[in-house]
């Protein structure tokens, strides 16, 4: 699913993304915007919540800088959703990887920092 990422781009099926972006049920959700930057909560994820993915990919830049927060982990542990944290370039992998083996993945990717 996704073809290639370097720092600030990923490619998607054939379209490249310059902005963060999630991945929800097999589609990218754009411009992946955050009420506080480098933050991650319960509200920029309700999309992939109500989606109820088994596994949640986090793509937290090239030098790790998105955090998860507190609430957001312990929701996700309620709904016996699985959190992979990892540098972007590691996680389009670990993404990949659960997508070719079938397995409801959803991703959430910064693509910068």
């Amino acid at each position: 699913m996704i073809e290639h990422f370097r720092f600030g781009s990923m490619t998607i099926d054939g379209r490249q993304y310059q902005s963060d972006l999630k991945i929800v049920e097999g589609k990218v959700v754009p411009n992946w915007w955050r009420r506080e930057g480098h933050w991650a909560d319960v509200m920029d994820m309700q999309d992939i919540l109500d989606a109820r993915p088994d596994i949640l990919v986090v793509g937290m830049g090239s030098p790790g800088r998105l955090n998860v927060a507190e609430e957001l982990r312990q929701v996700l542990a309620e709904r016996s959703i699985r959190l992979i944290e990892e540098p972007t370039d590691e996680a389009v992998h670990s993404f990949n990887r659960f997508w070719e083996a079938g397995r409801k993945v959803a991703g959430a990717f910064h693509l910068t920092c």
